[in-house]
């Protein structure tokens, strides 16, 4: 088992699980750097860059959350 592509899939799965409030399904690690994720065979420098982009999806849902209360405390603020 390669310990890269262990800690790939548990990265993807902790950014997964933020994102989506649940586990992804059928992650699989196989030989020499691929693995299995919602049945797609990839290598694990691929799933490194879909993690990054879980990532980002979820600091964009945040900044966007985080803007909306700042516009409702503004508004708050004047009324």
């Amino acid at each position: 088992m390669d310990l890269s592509s262990e800690k790939a899939l548990m990265r993807y799965s902790e950014a997964y699980q933020l994102l989506y409030n649940r586990k992804p399904r059928d992650l699989r690690t196989l030989e020499n750097g691929w693995v299995i994720v919602n049945g797609a065979r990839m290598r694990a420098a691929e799933l490194d860059y879909l993690t990054v982009q879980l990532q980002n999806e979820y600091n964009k849902g945040l900044e966007q959350r985080r803007t909306v209360v700042q516009r409702l405390l503004k508004w708050f603020k004047q009324n």
